[in-house]
């Protein structure tokens, strides 16, 4: 699930929340993943990999990651990110380019003391991404951490949210006979411009 807070009234944001309704209406499973894609300047390469999407406030769109890990070095040192959703029960699929930031400490450490114990722990002992010997290692460190969590555990400084706010979307409708309808919304000096894209 998402949660919307205070969300955009704009066209695109609108049409997103409607077809999102539709998809959860339809029982869309795992409906918060999202593609998020970002560029690796070191290997000059695109790397894509799935998140789970937990607010659109106004109209940022907020997940939560470790900050040491590759994902967020590469939104450090290039902040546009391409983004995909599908939602297979609507064959609907949502397109979005987007520069991408920190959301603000308080934000993280509201969203942090809301979690299950069990999530902080993971959040806390996992050294996303990096080489291990053995699985046992990650069951250890999630056991140890979770051990010592306490009702005033705090946010470590290396985990926290990310905010991206797009500046484009496409719409694509999928229908019988490939005629797939796909519109488009870009920003341009402030305001949507809307397109309709061949199929």
């Amino acid at each position: 699930m998402i949660k919307f807070i205070n969300p955009s009234k704009e066209k695109p944001y609108t049409q997103f929340q409607s077809l999102y309704n539709e998809a959860l209406a339809n029982n869309q499973r795992g409906i918060e993943a999202i593609s998020v894609s970002s560029y690796n300047q070191e290997m000059s390469e695109v790397e894509a990999r799935y998140v789970n999407l937990k607010y659109i406030a106004d109209n940022e769109w907020i997940f939560f990651s470790n900050y040491n890990s590759p994902k967020a070095q590469q939104f450090n040192t290039h902040n546009q990110v391409s983004v995909l959703i599908f939602w297979s029960s609507i064959n609907t699929q949502i397109r979005m380019k987007a520069l991408i930031s920190k959301t603000s400490i308080e934000f993280s450490d509201d969203h942090f003391k809301g979690r299950s114990k069990e999530k902080n722990a993971l959040a806390i002992s996992s050294n996303q991404s990096k080489i291990i010997d053995s699985f046992d290692e990650v069951k250890r460190n999630f056991n140890q951490a979770l051990n010592a969590i306490t009702p005033n555990t705090v946010r470590p400084d290396y985990w926290g949210g990310f905010s991206f706010i797009p500046y484009y979307f496409e719409f694509w409708k999928g229908h019988e006979n490939r005629l797939n309808k796909r519109y488009v919304y870009e920003q341009q000096d402030s305001k949507w411009e809307e397109r309709l894209l061949q199929p």
